[in-house]
């Protein structure tokens, strides 16, 4: 049997995409995998996944895999369902259950090859242990900032003027995207992201794919919460650190099925400035901790 898994949206919606991939083959052990993506480097190596495609980028691919072939097609999407807009359970859970796959726990999953590995890792020499920054998410590429998920300027200026004298800090960034004096700022492939958070001995995140993919390798991380929940899209394996308590008057409008839109929408700002959103002390001390 063919099944495939159909993944719209962006590279962390992929990097989960990897755990219903295995919960999938764990239900069906013996059925030919195929993944739909625009992130096929996500799903590179994976050996439960037999072939990845990016989106309509393979030629016949209804003549060579949906016609006549015993076939199940997963692409819903889970972002629609309730249980996850009502915030009951975390993506996964719900992407797996909406297309009646059994969901036991199972986790993204990142394969890095010895080539792979060897190749960033000569990339991007350090002479001091390696921190991993991403204070800014992907998502529209006109938004250099939101509110709703991205670190704050002066709790971003704070991590770095505590740490940068004792770890090359590597900032995962867009070109567009604010940079931060006293860091090395990368602009990389997937498996090169991916290999460097692998080699790091801390990392401070958000709610974007470097949590998911620190999550897939095994790397506890500091990962800051703002609009989005660590109990729908977060990993028990980091240290969660949520917003502190709103203290303003947001406007609500035009939300519908989410309270906040992740781009930052200026008039559903929750806080009477930047600076109320976090405790720097707090992140500190995460840090530090991992």
């Amino acid at each position: 049997m063919n099944i495939i898994l159909a993944i719209n949206g962006g590279i962390g919606k992929s990097v989960m995409g990897t755990a219903v991939c295995r919960a999938i083959k764990n239900q069906y052990p013996d059925c030919k995998l195929y993944v739909l993506t625009a992130y096929p480097d996500v799903f590179s190596n994976n050996p439960i996944v037999d072939m990845t495609f990016n989106h309509g980028q393979e030629f016949y691919f209804y003549s060579k895999y949906v016609e006549n072939q015993d076939v199940k097609i997963f692409a819903n999407e889970p972002y629609l369902v309730t249980e996850h807009i009502l915030q009951k359970e975390t993506v996964i859970e719900t992407w797996c259950k909406m297309n009646g796959i059994s969901y036991n726990g199972e986790l993204p999953e990142i394969f890095i090859n010895e080539r792979e590995f060897n190749f960033y890792s000569n990339k991007w020499q350090s002479s001091k242990p390696i921190m991993v920054l991403q204070t800014n998410g992907g998502g529209q590429t006109d938004i250099r900032y939101s509110w709703a998920r991205d670190i704050p300027r002066n709790i971003a200026a704070g991590i770095v003027n505590e740490f940068k004298n004792r770890y090359d800090i590597f900032h995962i960034r867009r070109d567009d995207q604010p940079s931060i004096d006293g860091v090395i700022s990368v602009t990389e492939n997937f498996k090169g992201i991916a290999t460097l958070i692998a080699r790091s001995e801390k990392r401070v995140l958000i709610d974007s794919f470097c949590q998911h993919t620190a999550a897939a390798l095994g790397k506890k991380s500091s990962v800051l919460w703002i609009a989005n929940k660590p109990n729908v899209f977060g990993y028990t394996i980091h240290d969660n650190i949520l917003a502190n308590p709103e203290n303003g008057q947001p406007d609500l409008k035009f939300s519908q099925f989410t309270k906040y839109n992740i781009i930052g929408a200026p008039n559903e700002f929750p806080y009477k400035t930047e600076s109320d959103i976090f405790n720097l002390d707090r992140v500190i001390s995460s840090i530090m901790n991992q």
